[in-house]
């Protein structure tokens, strides 16, 4: 591992962006004998696995490069049931047990293509008057979360088998694939949320170039 790179990581389930990076920082600055610059170029939600760009030293300064780049995800939609925060984390509610035909998922998903309008959950980052939005929702606080054009360059439904729809989605920065999930749901008329979620490529970087978390221990 080394200063002023650039460092592909894998992060597993259950571990947070800010986890990540703290361990590369840990690893780095024990190579180094000093404390390490080191940062992220793009949360992933502690549920998600995937791709994580991680910078060190000079190599920060180009973070939001590399936050702009377009990005790919594989994800499993559950239907028939909400979430409060979108993801496996939140509270889960049974909307509507009717099971949706492979014709009606697929043709649902083909309307969440090219370039849509997207509402952002209430658990993201996203800032509200200074504070972020996912603090304000834990303390009950509902804000109104401004709307945003993204693009859904593909979106393919690789398997179906009720509850679990498996897509495969290329999106541009700035897309939330939780809020892609609840619109599909929406769609049918049965309701959804995001179960798992891989990012898989991020602008010419693919997971599958990626060091495994664990190994940072080393």
């Amino acid at each position: 591992m080394q200063n002023d790179s650039i460092i592909l990581v894998d992060k597993p389930a259950g571990l947070t962006s800010f986890g990540v990076v703290a361990r590369v920082r840990r690893v780095l600055s024990e190579q180094l004998g000093k404390k390490a610059k080191v940062g992220h170029t793009g949360t992933l939600d502690p549920f998600a696995t995937g791709l994580m760009i991680i910078v060190t030293g000079v190599k920060c300064r180009e973070a939001m490069t590399f936050s702009k780049l377009d990005k790919e995800y594989e994800a499993v939609i559950e239907l028939g049931k909400t979430s409060s925060t979108g993801d496996p984390e939140g509270e889960l509610t049974l909307v509507d047990s009717r099971v949706p035909t492979l014709e009606e998922v697929q043709a649902a998903a083909a309307k969440f293509t090219g370039q849509i309008e997207q509402t952002p959950p209430q658990f993201s980052a996203i800032k509200i008057n200074g504070q972020r939005a996912y603090k304000l929702a834990r303390k009950g606080q509902v804000v109104e979360m401004p709307k945003r054009q993204v693009t859904i360059y593909e979106l393919e439904v690789i398997s179906y088998d009720y509850p679990d729809v498996k897509i495969r989605v290329r999106v541009s920065s700035g897309t939330y694939i939780r809020t892609l999930a609840e619109d599909i749901g929406s769609e049918l008329g049965v309701g959804a949320y995001c179960r798992e979620l891989r990012r898989t490529r991020v602008g010419e970087w693919s997971v599958e170039d990626a060091i495994a978390t664990p190994r940072l221990h080393q």
